[in-house]
């Protein structure tokens, strides 16, 4: 194993989607690899979390790592977790997906380590601080024209407005707005504990990204999808790289710090 390798910070991604069905298995295996050569374009080594394991092999695994990152999936956070009935538009949880979920923002939080929530990791991320969810957007924002849902096909399905003075304005260097894709259906509500709002989409409002209010603990959550962005065109290839650059230079930094605690432990 090569030096720069051996020190690339190992960030844990768990299998974007369970399920038994030929159309589940085909989309974790679709799903999952943009999010790692997004990864390992930016300098990290990641580490897949297959969700059929037990939570004490999952512990075991993600013991290692320095950051999260939480992808896209087929499945809705599961209603009752925030309080709330299940609409009739909301698609099935994936248990398996919650629990590895859960198990590495449970580390992350306790160990300070760096994460980054995509689409669906968006919305695990804020029901797990005690948030609520949109479920269906397009139930609870009749008037809108936005397409939120507009699939991966489409690179710029509407504009985001982020806020000027926000961790996510200084990741991709503009405080006005910024072009993305969009394949979701539901969004952020109730904000969780310990996040704060940092871009709507400009035209009607949804929350489209949220970050950790914790100095010196990076969290960011967008929802749209950076790693579907790294070859599109300028405009949104430069902010999805810059979003990964960031994520995975606080890995690093974790990945150092860890190490330095490790050595003085051993010594």
């Amino acid at each position: 194993m090569s030096e720069s390798k051996r020190n690339a910070p190992r960030i844990a991604i768990p299998v974007p989607h369970s399920g038994d069905r030929e159309d589940d298995r085909e989309y974790a295996a679709r799903a999952l690899p943009p999010y790692e050569e997004a990864v390992r374009g930016a300098g990290g080594e990641p580490v897949r979390i297959e969700l059929d394991q037990t939570p004490a092999q999952v512990m075991k695994q993600i013991e290692r790592c320095d950051a999260v990152l939480l992808p896209g999936s087929r499945a809705d956070v599961d209603p009752q977790k925030y309080g709330a009935n299940r609409h009739e538009k909301t698609a099935p949880p994936d248990a398996k997906r919650d629990t590895v979920d859960e198990l590495l923002l449970q580390d992350a939080f306790k160990m300070r380590k760096p994460v980054l929530g995509i689409c669906y990791g968006l919305q695990s991320l804020n029901v797990y601080r005690a948030g609520t969810l949109l479920q269906d957007i397009n139930s609870t924002n009749v008037d809108s024209k936005i397409n939120h849902g507009a699939g991966r096909t489409v690179a710029k399905a509407h504009t985001v407005k982020i806020e000027p003075e926000s961790k996510l304005a200084e990741i991709v260097g503009t405080s006005k707005t910024l072009a993305v894709n969009s394949s979701h259906h539901q969004s952020a509500d109730a904000v969780g504990d310990g996040l704060r709002v940092v871009a709507h989409c400009a035209e009607d409002g949804i929350i489209e990204a949220l970050e950790g209010t914790a100095p010196g603990h990076f969290v960011l959550a967008v929802q749209w999808h950076p790693e579907r962005s790294v070859n599109d065109g300028p405009e949104v290839a430069e902010s999805a790289h810059a979003i990964f650059r960031a994520f995975i230079e606080a890995a690093g930094a974790k990945h150092a710090e860890l190490a330095e605690e490790l050595k003085s432990a051993s010594s």
